[in-house]
């Protein structure tokens, strides 16, 4: 089975001003690299959709949409709840972003594709229950692992390598333990949070694992805490469906961050993820882009990962 790409030209209809670091231009720049006439034989290209009202209360409060959409449909530049720009695009946009990681688990869990990845912009993953924030809208990844709940995965372990903690999927699965999230980011940074001693309660006691890692910090430490912690944690905790919030904004050279990740570390750590998704989750893994705002940086990490994601050895 083939890696299904995923990648609406509808993510290019949420605008933001020409100087924004977050820019259809990411989205342009990611997708000309994926197609490449070397994948052409190992990606599918698949449809998205758009999340319904249904699909996104799976996760955000109905308050908390509709004073998205409003804000979006009645021209605020700006989110009320956080910082992010939006334009009267953004909620077409967001919908198809959220539909793209949901089309990506339908794919993978129909046995039409082995893994998946999904070229989305707005990115997700600093969005929390009730509020957006840091460019985000809706948070992708958790609306897809709410998804994969629905077509019977009973854990979901979710992967957050952007060098910005994902506190919105964090606050979102902190009390439920069939969802686990790992997170590598860069500390003291944007947003703050994601402090080791952050490890989730009640039901959720144990699944939520943060890795903050000084600025400067690369593959040795960024390795050490994907094998030493993340594996032997997954391991106990056998997920059933693994995600990828892939945030290349760790790779070194990044405007927005100080990590140090090359285009091989990033091939490198998707090999691990494919085998810890091989061991428990049947090889089944969705990746979803959040951060990276060097435009030929964000393109060649992210051709790196999804050629290891399509490629076995």
């Amino acid at each position: 089975m083939a890696t299904a790409l995923i990648a609406d030209p509808a993510c290019k209809l949420h605008v933001t001003s020409p100087d924004h670091p977050e820019s259809v231009q990411r989205f342009e720049s990611v997708l000309a690299a994926l197609q490449a006439p070397d994948l052409a034989k190992v990606l599918q290209p698949f449809p998205a959709r758009d999340a319904t009202r249904q699909d996104l209360r799976l996760v955000h409060t109905v308050e908390y949409l509709a004073l998205a959409e409003g804000e979006v449909r009645s021209g605020e530049e700006q989110l009320s709840t956080g910082d992010t720009t939006i334009s009267l695009g953004s909620w077409e946009a967001a919908l198809k972003a959220a539909g793209s990681g949901l089309a990506a688990v339908d794919a993978v869990m129909d046995g039409h594709a082995e893994n998946a990845f999904c070229v989305v912009r707005p990115p997700g993953h600093h969005a929390g229950a009730a509020r957006g924030m840091g460019f985000c809208i809706l948070n992708n990844i958790a609306i897809a692992a709410r998804h994969a709940q629905q077509r019977g995965a009973r854990r979901v372990l979710i992967v957050d390598w952007d060098v910005h903690h994902g506190n919105g999927t964090q606050d979102i699965f902190y009390e439920d333990g069939s969802v686990f999230f790992f997170s590598t980011h860069q500390s003291p940074w944007y947003p703050g949070t994601g402090r080791a001693d952050e490890t989730g309660v009640g039901a959720g006691k144990g699944t939520t694992l943060n890795c903050p890692l000084p600025a400067g910090s690369g593959r040795a430490e960024i390795w050490k805490a994907f094998a030493m912690q993340l594996l032997p944690a997954a391991d106990a905790f056998k997920p059933d469906f693994v995600l990828i919030s892939a945030g290349f904004d760790s790779r070194e050279n990044d405007p927005l961050g100080h990590f140090k990740l090359t285009d091989a570390d990033f091939s490198e750590l998707t090999r691990l993820m494919r085998n810890l998704a091989d061991r428990h989750a049947k090889g089944r893994i969705v990746s979803m882009l959040e951060g990276g705002y060097n435009l030929s940086g964000v393109a060649s990490a992210a051709r790196a990962h999804v050629e290891a994601l399509a490629t076995r050895g």
